[in-house]
């Protein structure tokens, strides 16, 4: 099965559900396949979904550390 290479999202099944003069008609299921891309990773070319290709080229985010809060005597 198709997978991405860093999150491991792969295919799931999904059915639909078609109103038919006021009641529900299941209709069957079929299956739905994540977006995967070759990208170059580490070096490596590897299919990554597109959610993670996106995430792949922002930059880092940088946390400032909290200085020390003062002690209240």
């Amino acid at each position: 099965m198709r997978q991405c290479a860093l999150c491991g999202k792969g295919s799931k099944m999904v059915g639909a559900r078609k109103k038919l003069r006021g009641k529900f008609n299941p209709v069957n299921w079929s299956r739905k396949y994540p977006n995967l891309q070759y990208a170059k990773v580490d070096g490596a070319r590897k299919l990554i979904c597109t959610g993670c290709l996106r995430t792949q080229s922002k930059a880092p985010l940088v946390r400032k550390k909290k200085a020390p809060a003062a002690v209240a005597a």
